[in-house]
């Protein structure tokens, strides 16, 4: 089965696109569920600012992981790299 974020554009899904998607109101909640699901602690209590820098910091090991790539102050993820991420799917929705 193909992800569904996955087919969103060739070179892949472009992050600064799907928080976009997501929207300004539920944007605070996706980044926090992102975080969590890469693993990061204590994720509730943390300021806005702290969280932003989190998720840039988690997109950049991505990229060194090979599952993203970084254009200017975008990520291009690619396909299958927010798998079992399930927050992306039920918050583009809202």
């Amino acid at each position: 089965m193909t992800h569904p974020l996955a087919a969103d554009s060739a070179p892949g899904l472009s992050w600064r696109g799907l928080e976009t998607r997501v929207g300004l109101d539920a944007l605070p909640a996706f980044h926090r569920a992102f975080l969590r699901w890469r693993g990061v602690e204590g994720t509730e209590s943390m300021p806005l600012r702290r969280v932003q820098q989190r998720v840039e910091a988690e997109l950049n090991r991505m990229v060194q992981a090979g599952l993203a790539v970084r254009e200017g102050d975008d990520w291009h993820l690619t396909p299958g790299a927010l798998e079992g991420f399930g927050a992306a799917p039920s918050l583009m929705q809202g």
